[in-house]
């Protein structure tokens, strides 16, 4: 790995961890206010949320007028939110209980988190830094192709052939909505990769 390589993966890290830290923040202000209402969702009812956020995305990105002047960060940070908490849900056993303790749903979300970011650093290593070349608009796209491929397979109750499965999925979205935040948040180093598609 040269110095170059070294320097390129500690700047994605460090971008990575403060648009995460403020994901996970977020997460944590709205527990306070709503407690653990989320466990009540069956994941499938969370890949719909996403499916929402992605959809939202994409009119945005296509659309010259807004009657809400909220912007797409607020999505992508949900769609960060949302994987993580399917992630949760997938691990917990049917019969738990809805009411988690927020200390208990804090720790299953940063353990989601570390799993997600240890892919991430995996997958960065093996494709380099592909992802700063590609547009926000094409990350939401990705997205929106994963979260076809999940409906797909829990239409199929999970009897797949050659699928890594939903929870790999998950953690892909997360990554990306991650990527696209970076993106978001360093546009003033690269325009072009938070572009309006529809100009």
């Amino acid at each position: 790995m040269t110095a170059t390589d070294s320097s390129a993966i500690e700047r994605t890290l460090v971008e990575y961890d403060a648009q995460s830290a403020k994901c996970r923040a977020l997460f944590v202000d709205k527990m306070h206010d709503y407690g653990t209402a989320w466990r009540v969702m069956r994941p499938s009812s969370l890949t719909d949320q996403i499916f929402i956020k992605a959809s939202r995305i994409r009119t945005l990105q296509q659309s010259e007028t807004r009657r809400v002047d909220e912007g797409i960060e607020p999505e992508f940070i949900g769609i960060v939110n949302y994987c993580l908490m399917a992630m949760v849900q997938l691990a917990l056993p049917e019969d738990a209980p809805t009411e988690m303790p927020q200390a208990q749903a804090s720790a299953a979300y940063d353990e989601a988190l570390v799993r997600t970011r240890e892919l991430m650093t995996a997958k960065n290593h093996d494709y380099g830094e592909a992802w700063r070349d590609m547009r926000v608009s094409s990350l939401d796209d990705l997205i929106l192709m994963k979260l076809l491929r999940v409906k797909q397979i829990e239409d199929l109750e999970g009897q797949t052939k050659v699928s890594e499965g939903i929870e790999a999925n998950y953690m892909d979205m997360a990554n990306y909505a991650l990527f696209a935040l970076i993106h978001l948040n360093t546009s003033s180093d690269n325009p072009s990769k938070s572009d309006n598609p529809s100009k």
